[in-house]
């Protein structure tokens, strides 16, 4: 989230504060009550150390993998700052919104504040999504706290946090207690609450909370060390019916992780799943832990398993790739100064690679499977008319504005493209060094070397640049890495970098056979996909999505957000869409269309012939089969 760029007067204010009184030995505490979750309402009490004096409290604003300064803080309410039992007043800075600023009378050595997080977002975003039901919560710290200002790096801020769970509700997170029963306790204490040893700040805003009535917590690969866990909360227990293939599925992603890097970064890890239509639907990494949130139904329905075959594992790379080594623009910290996104194509993109790859590997899904997602991803790509004037580049460097872009228009637009060309330019990038060294090398040694640097090491964050990447892959083979990416990355041609999978001994063609993938995101959506024969995608309802600029349909002035109601005099339905397509290349005869567009009706005439069109990735016989090579499992067990 995927997912994932701050005004300094509030922080040149704190800077000439004196020293705060917050030290490892005199933390903040801070207890979060969960009880109202389920009404959309979240309590919080903190106790901060503090000396008498100006004092700015802040509130995080960007938010680590979020890539945008998407701090939800028009959620916050009810904030109260007392001293001494007196109630003080506090201004909001008026150029920082993030940031409160409080007089702290003499003889103060500690603020007691409340404030509450009104859970009320929409099912969509990211953590600042829905992320309660009446059966679970998803707790991101950083929605509720406020820390003093004044410190260049929040991992300097310590905090001891607490949290009050509805009554039979259990949880998982990362974060270590104070006094656990075992290693994976999932029960609060005796008092209702759960205590947690002191952490820094960075390492509690990095360690979400997952809670829930109906709650499952499955050891994954029981023989590694340091252990993982898979913890779901979901609104019904019907829903936490894994299979055995699944559960073996992601077990062999915890042993072919070790295999890829060569290394742990973490001292446990816990993926934390909601299954649930309730909440926003989206993954969030984090060094030990991933919030991955999908439909209720994945675990027991094949086709959405399917869909979020990949989640686990880009979530799980991003433990290395992301938190563990990450760009220099991106690892400023604090939760205050902008992020840089110029090298989110190596950050997400190579994580979107891997995720999909260790997915295979894995055996969470098939290799076949997988050529199906990466046909998808190439024929959207190529037929993407916003790259010719857009590059690849700025799609990172832009990324905090286009992560809440509408779908309408995307692909003239262009959006966060660098996830799926991720897949495309990493693949040639792996293929290339097989190449260059018949085969003898990969990029999984560039993995091992660079993700796996100073192999096994407790949770940190060691920054690259362009030029480390570039040094790294060098030092598996040597060749113009600068330039073979900086083509890539700058390229305006109207057509995708498909030479990876052609280096893997694959071609892209189309035929008039959905693949399974296609079929699954149809099958559970109800869409139906025109996008690579008339050039529209269309929802259950006959509603156009979006329209392929220069397309039959861009041609007819179809446009996002209309409706189609008939498709040749009969009323609308993606079947009937579907034969009118296939029925067309028999014949000369226009596909007629009357659609509604904000009250208005139209009759429109689509002059297409060449039937339909879905994306497959053909063998081609007599090269190497690299691709094939690329998804073998690493380790025997998988």
């Amino acid at each position: 989230m995927h997912f994932r760029p701050r005004p300094l007067l509030g922080l040149m204010f704190a800077a000439a504060l004196p020293l705060l009184a917050q030290t490892a030995s005199n933390p903040i505490q801070l207890t979060v009550d969960l009880t109202d979750a389920p009404r959309k309402i979240i309590h919080a009490q903190m106790t901060i150390p503090v000396t008498p004096g100006p004092l700015t409290l802040l509130y995080a604003k960007w938010i680590p993998g979020e890539h945008m300064p998407d701090g939800p803080i028009d959620d916050l309410a009810g904030l109260f700052i007392t001293a001494n039992g007196q109630q003080l007043a506090w201004t909001r800075d008026d150029v920082n919104m993030y940031a409160i600023r409080v007089m702290v009378p003499e003889g103060v050595t500690h603020l007691d504040v409340k404030d509450d997080f009104l859970a009320t977002a929409p099912a969509n975003g990211f953590s600042a999504g829905a992320s309660t039901s009446a059966n679970l919560a998803l707790l991101s710290w950083n929605e509720l706290v406020l820390y003093p200002a004044g410190h260049s790096n929040d991992a300097d801020i310590d905090v001891q946090p607490s949290v009050i769970l509805p009554q039979g509700w259990q949880y998982a997170t990362a974060l270590p207690r104070v006094a656990p029963g075992t290693e994976a306790d999932t029960e609060p204490g005796a008092d209702g609450a759960v205590h947690f040893d002191t952490v820094s700040l960075e390492q509690l805003i990095d360690s979400p909370l997952l809670t829930g009535r109906y709650f499952v917590q499955i050891p994954l690969a029981p023989e590694v060390t340091p252990k993982h866990y898979l913890d779901i909360a979901a609104d019904g227990p019907e829903d936490l019916k894994l299979t055995p293939d699944t559960i073996a599925g992601y077990s062999n992603l915890v042993r072919e992780t070790g295999a890829l890097y060569q290394s742990r970064h973490y001292e446990s890890y816990h993926f934390l799943v909601t299954a649930s239509d309730q909440v926003a639907h989206f993954g969030l990494e984090h060094h030990q832990s991933s919030d991955d949130r999908v439909p209720e139904k994945t675990f027991v329905d094949d086709n959405l398993l399917l869909l979020s075959a990949d989640l686990l594992p880009h979530e799980f790379t991003h433990s290395w790739n992301g938190k563990y080594r990450r760009p220099a623009g991106l690892a400023t910290g604090n939760y205050e100064d902008p992020m840089r996104g110029n090298l989110l194509w190596v950050y997400e993109g190579l994580t979107n690679y891997l995720g999909n790859v260790l997915a295979a590997r894995s055996h969470i899904e098939t290799a076949a499977q997988y050529r199906d997602y990466l046909a998808s991803d190439a024929a959207m790509l190529d037929y993407r008319p916003g790259r010719t004037w857009r590059d690849l580049q700025d799609t990172a460097t832009a990324a905090q504005t286009l992560y809440e872009t509408s779908s309408q228009w995307d692909n003239w637009r262009r959006s966060v493209d660098y996830y799926p060309e991720g897949d495309l330019v990493w693949l040639d990038v792996d293929t290339t060094i097989r190449k260059l060294t018949n085969d003898k090398k990969s990029l999984n040694d560039f993995l091992a070397g660079f993700e796996g640097l100073g192999g096994n090491t407790p949770p940190k964050v060691v920054p690259y640049t362009f030029e480390d990447v570039v040094k790294g892959l060098n030092e598996v083979v040597a060749y113009d890495w600068a330039g073979f990416l900086t083509d890539r990355l700058t390229s305006k041609s109207p057509h995708a970098p498909l030479g990876g999978i052609e280096n893997g001994g694959y071609k892209l063609v189309f035929t008039d056979q959905p693949s399974e993938i296609t079929q699954a995101e149809t099958s559970s959506s109800g869409s139906t996909q025109a996008w690579w024969s008339i050039g529209i995608n269309v929802g259950s309802d006959g509603r156009i999505e979006d329209v392929l600029v220069g397309s039959a349909a861009d041609k007819a002035k179809l446009g996002p957000g209309m409706q189609i109601v008939a498709v040749n005099g009969r009323q609308y339905s993606g079947s009937l869409l579907n034969d009118a397509i296939r029925d067309a290349k028999q014949n000369t005869n226009p596909i007629s269309l009357i659609v509604v567009n904000t009250g208005t009706y139209r009759v429109l005439a689509l002059d297409y012939h060449d039937g339909l069109r879905y994306p497959h990735l053909e063998r081609v016989e007599g090269t190497p089969d690299r691709l094939d090579d690329i998804l073998k499992p690493m380790t025997k067990g998988s």
